[in-house]
Formats: C-alpha cells, structure tokens, sequence
C-alpha cells in the first residue's frame, strides 16, 4: 500500500481521518447557512453547512459531507480546520482562502487530482451565500462572490485564474484554453502572463 501511495502524509491524515466530517443525521446539525456542489468530471459531489456568530459576523463551526476521493475529502478536511483554526474565521477571510492556501498545506496533491481538491472551495461559497440570503444580506453575495476582472472583453475573474492555476494550468495558453481569456483586444495578456508567474513562484 505505501509502495501505492502518491499523496502527502497530511493528505493521508485528512483522508483516513477526516476533521469536521458530518457523522449524524444532517437534521442534528442545525445549520445557518447550507452549501452543495458537484463535480461531473470526477463523480464527487460535496455539501457543507456553517454556524455563524452572527454579532461577530465569524464561522463558529461547520460540517461537510462528500462522495468523492482521497483529494477532494483531505483537501476539504484541511480547509475546514482551517476556518476553525483559533475559535472560527471571520467570513470575509474564510472566503479570501484559495485553493492554493489548501494546497500549501496539504503538501500538495497529484496533478490529476487537483482539479477535486476546489469543491472545498466552491462548496463553502455556495453555504456562505446560502447564509447571507438566509440572513437578509443579500447585498454581499455580490460582493463576496464577484472577483476582479482581469479580461474584460471575455469578462474571466482572477479568482478563475486561481483555479485554473489550481486545477492544473501552468501557462498562459493553458489558462486561454481554459477561458478564453485575452482573445479579445489582447490587452490583459502580458498583465496575465505576469500573474501566472507570480503566482507560481
């Protein structure tokens, strides 16, 4: 079996020992705001839920649940442990966590897996989104969820340079490929191509 395996040891502690995995029924676990995804290219499909000290505006505590593989459940459990870290993040940090944040302290994650390891992610936007309509701030949805434009003919974000970047891409073509980006008036290439190499330095 070690001779087999391609992961990190704190990827092999997250997978067989999972922090903040959802055991009981989902009804125990009364949540303020309740995200799922799915992702059809791997099978896995992940759902979270989140308290929220709502006068501290901090996540206090979370559960997640995945059908999914060694990358997507460790990478999902370290960014869990990551948001509890010191009594709960504030929610404008917990959001401000990349993919590549997760990856740092995983130790990484095979290339061909990285792509499973974003529906942390995506999954704790879609349950922080979930809690601000809950909570009738709907305004911050906007605000949380949108990123900087970085192509404005094609309209890509910066955030989805980062999960280009986490899901493998290591070029600006690769990222082209991926978006599209620059093939409007050319402008953001050289801009882009610096963000790429900032980023993976």
């Amino acid at each position: 079996m070690n001779q087999n395996w391609i992961y990190s040891e704190t990827v092999k502690d997250h997978f067989f020992n999972p922090r903040n995995f959802l055991k009981g029924a989902e009804a125990d676990f009364r949540a303020d705001g309740i995200g799922e995804v799915g992702s059809p290219a791997c099978g896995d499909v992940m759902k979270m839920w989140i308290k929220v000290d709502r006068e501290n505006d901090r996540i206090v505590d979370l559960k997640w649940k995945t059908f999914g593989c060694a990358s997507a459940i460790g990478s999902t459990s370290m960014l869990s442990e990551m948001i509890l870290e010191n009594g709960g993040m504030k929610i404008e940090d917990a959001l401000k966590i990349t993919p590549a944040d997760i990856l740092k302290r995983l130790g990484g994650l095979p290339k061909n897996k990285i792509h499973c390891s974003v529906l942390g992610d995506k999954v704790l936007r879609a349950a922080v989104n979930d809690y601000f309509l809950k909570s009738n701030q709907p305004a911050r949805i906007a605000r949380d969820a949108k990123s900087k434009i970085i192509c404005e003919c094609l309209g890509v974000s910066e955030r989805e340079l980062d999960l280009a970047l986490a899901a493998g891409d290591r070029t600006f073509e690769d990222f082209q490929r991926r978006t599209k980006a620059g093939s409007g008036c050319g402008k953001c290439v050289k801009k882009i191509e610096k963000m790429i190499t900032k980023r993976l330095k």
